[in-house]
């Protein structure tokens, strides 16, 4: 049965896109109703089920509501829950939706989400919140490397690598080098310096954290590395991820990979950014009004200059 109408961003199939009307069903004892205000579009995942090119995935299918980084109020709590009405959250995504698949259910004027999932925060984060899940990622990422040590280099400035960066310094007070081709991703809010590949001139990396999604980038990194060096794959690799073995071989080198966030990765970023202890300043580039949202799609898929786009709901 149908407990609310609401809009959402709809992938009806691979390659088609819309904004209409979507069905709730009524919220579960141990949900709570989110009214949202922005909402992040990721490159990767997102862009992956738009077109078709996700690999198999539990609850994959269509039409689908994506999405996985809203931010909003809480319309309803269950009772005696430490969630309340009127406060502001972050949303890992919906589960509410009656005729849309919920794979991520975030992109949505309502959101339903179970009170464990939702994470209270800072006023004054507003559409920053929705940074929170790549955070979480890039906190994930520093986990994984935890017995190694933190990463000596990135590999991609985009809002991932900046991420990791900052939390790098933050966590570790270490400040790590950064590779990144795109003139218009070199610039840096943190000590960290920001090079490509033939202007670093070291040689003998320890720690490396690849966020390209390149799949041909790890023969430049295990060429720079020493032996026993750990490389950190925390990006996502649509294709078949391949790398010369000799190079790798001679230098013994330990590949992690480093996947989904946890929700002890959720409340650590959390906690960050509302202290103020991690910047989230300067990584969103781009927002669209929600009636707008096929452009935001498109623009955040295929401008290069979009670092980050958010999709504002407060008008719908």
């Amino acid at each position: 049965m149908t407990y609310k109408k609401t809009t959402a961003v709809i992938f009806e199939k691979p390659g088609a896109l819309e904004l209409r009307e979507a069905s709730l069903r009524a919220p579960a004892a141990n949900e709570c109703l989110i009214e949202s205000d922005w909402s992040g579009i990721s490159t990767g995942t997102e862009r992956l089920m738009l077109t078709g090119q996700m690999p198999p995935f539990p609850g994959l299918g269509y039409p689908l509501v994506p999405g996985y980084e809203t931010t909003g109020r809480v319309i309803s709590a269950p009772p005696n829950s430490p969630i309340s009405e009127g406060m502001r959250v972050f949303v890992p995504g919906g589960v509410g939706f009656t005729d849309a698949k919920n794979l991520f259910g975030g992109s949505a004027r309502h959101v339903i989400c179970p009170q464990e999932r939702v994470v209270p925060i800072n006023d004054d984060l507003a559409q920053e919140g929705v940074l929170l899940a790549l955070a979480a990622t890039a906190r994930h990422a520093l986990r994984r490397c935890e017995s190694v040590g933190p990463p000596e280099l990135i590999v991609g400035h985009g809002v991932l690598g900046q991420l990791i960066a900052r939390l790098t310094e933050t966590l570790h007070g270490q400040s790590p080098v950064v590779w990144e081709i795109d003139p218009q991703r070199k610039a840096s809010k943190g000590k960290y310096r920001v090079c490509d590949l033939e202007t670093d001139p070291r040689q003998d990396y320890g720690v490396v954290c690849d966020v390209s999604g390149s799949a041909s980038a790890l023969n430049q990194m295990i060429s720079r590395c020493r032996p026993g060096a750990t490389v950190v794959m925390a990006g996502f690799y649509s294709s078949a991820v391949t790398f010369d073995f000799p190079p790798a071989f001679m230098r013994e080198i330990n590949l992690l990979v480093s996947a989904e966030w946890q929700p002890q990765d959720l409340q650590e970023a959390a906690k960050l950014a509302s202290d103020g202890d991690l910047n989230l300043s300067d990584l969103i580039t781009d927002m669209l009004p929600a009636a707008q949202a096929e452009s935001a799609y498109n623009r955040a898929f295929n401008d290069k200059s979009c670092l980050k786009m958010v999709i504002d709901w407060r008008s719908i």
